[in-house]
């Protein structure tokens, strides 16, 4: 989340989407690996870190995996952010760089979740489809293809099989 959810907990006070930790879980149980992104900067790695792997919902844990932030200082970051606007440069950026890891026949990102448009550009520009890029605005609705359909995390989790359907080794 934005600024006030690296800063709310810090407070105290729970800044999680409701179902986020459910349906992480389901997702992971079918065997899919998480990735977890974050146009952050590296001071906040910490912060980032502590919030995800503490954050529990009705027992439920976020799944493991792993936490990729940017290597900028807290003031390139911010800059980038908050003032350009462009967190996606980082993102399609490091992106690309873990795509080119794998063969170029296969694209190794299968879905994606943000909470803003530049996390779709992101997303669109390595090869995610359209329909598997979810985007959570601060009600806790999901968009797909910019509509909203008042799906939340919870009503996606009653989805999760078919829109992740278990994998086989191989594919995995």
């Amino acid at each position: 989340s934005d600024v006030l959810g690296q800063f709310m907990p810090l407070v105290g006070i729970d800044w999680s989407q409701t179902g986020v930790a459910h349906l992480f879980s389901a997702i992971k149980e079918n065997g899919y690996q998480l990735l977890f992104l974050s146009a952050r900067a590296i001071a906040q790695a910490y912060i980032t870190r502590q919030f995800l792997v503490n954050l529990k919902q009705d027992g439920k844990a976020l799944p493991d995996g792993p936490i990729v932030i940017s290597p900028d200082g807290l003031f390139p970051s911010l800059y980038r952010e908050v003032i350009r606007r462009a967190p996606h440069e980082f993102k399609i950026a490091c992106l690309e760089e873990i795509k080119a890891l794998f063969p170029s026949d296969c694209n190794p990102f299968y879905a994606g979740f943000g909470n803003r448009d530049t996390d779709e550009i992101s997303y669109v520009k390595v090869g995610i489809p359209k329909g598997k890029i979810f985007i959570i605005n601060p009600k806790g609705e999901v968009a797909v293809n910019r509509r909203v359909d008042t799906k939340s995390y919870t009503s996606l989790h009653a989805l999760v099989h078919g829109m992740f359907p278990p994998t086989t080794c191989s594919e995995q």
